[in-house]
């Protein structure tokens, strides 16, 4: 597991494990009433990308998105997030939420993608793209008017677009502007728990991880989800507040013509309003 993984998974940790402390508190305030909810939220995530797509037999260039081509690495995303309590222990939920860079750079080194060489002082256009689908179920085993502290099964899949194109060196004094790319649909299945504790009838504090490392068919790694968070209810229906939140890919794609390897990794505040009924 990547340092990103084991720092995700230890901050996750720390924040649902303070939620979880206060779950036996005694219930004396209002009930976790929401049957629905749905969220908008924009996050400010500083952003490290490194990746490397290589061909049998022809080794890639382990690349650093922001500083080889030359990607920015702060962001602003917008984000989408909502649930269902189906009975009051079960929950469904689900967030979709994009984050799409590209860039132009006089290359300070040679590059191998997917096959090709981009010399160095070439002019280097590229693209990463993501969008990541998230769904969960879960299981709230405590459960009373100030609190809860559940498990869940989800699946985590995001649909990633790497591109690079820009002069290419195609023998030994020849060279023309070669486009290489490649888009794959990266589903990963994870365990996760989540916990909500009640500071006041208007003050809730929510904490949650989702995480898991294996081997899916063409796919592996890992991934954290974390995020902690504060909101203020302003009224039943209304609340607005903010959070941190860590996630962080390791992944291999091993196909027939090529293998990417991509960690991927983001963390930040965020501001988010909620409506719920």
């Amino acid at each position: 597991m990547s340092n990103h993984l084991r720092n995700g998974a230890l901050l996750a940790a720390m924040a649902v494990a303070g939620v979880a402390s206060l779950a036996a508190a005694p219930a004396s305030a209002q009930a976790l009433d929401e049957r629905f909810w749905l969220e908008g939220s924009a996050y400010f995530p500083g952003i490290e990308t490194k990746i490397n797509v290589s061909r049998p037999g022809q080794p890639g260039t382990d690349i650093d998105a922001e500083s080889d081509l030359g990607m920015e690495d702060t962001d602003t995303l917008p984000a989408i997030y909502g649930g269902w309590r189906f009975s009051p222990r079960w929950i469904v939920t689900g967030e979709f939420y994009a984050l799409d860079r590209e860039a132009s750079k006089s290359l300070e080194r040679t590059i191998e993608f997917d096959g090709t060489t981009y010399p160095i002082g070439v002019s280097l256009d590229s693209k990463i793209a993501s969008n990541v689908y998230r769904a969960t179920i879960g299981y709230s085993f405590i459960h009373n008017n100030r609190s809860e502290l559940g498990a869940s099964l989800g699946l985590h899949a995001t649909d990633f677009t790497l591109e690079l194109e820009g002069e290419a060196q195609v023998g030994p004094a020849v060279r023309q502007v070669v486009a290489r790319r490649r888009d794959f649909l990266a589903p990963m299945p994870t365990i996760g728990v989540y916990g909500t504790y009640e500071i006041t009838p208007k003050v809730i504090l929510n904490g949650r991880v989702d995480f898991l490392s294996l081997e899916v068919d063409e796919y592996g790694g890992g991934i954290t989800n974390a995020q902690a968070s504060v909101s203020y209810r302003f009224t039943r229906m209304f609340s607005a507040g903010v959070a941190y939140r860590y996630v962080a890919y390791d992944l291999q794609v091993e196909k027939t013509d090529y293998n990417a390897d991509i960690d991927y990794n983001f963390s930040g505040p965020s501001v988010f309003a909620r409506v719920s009924f």
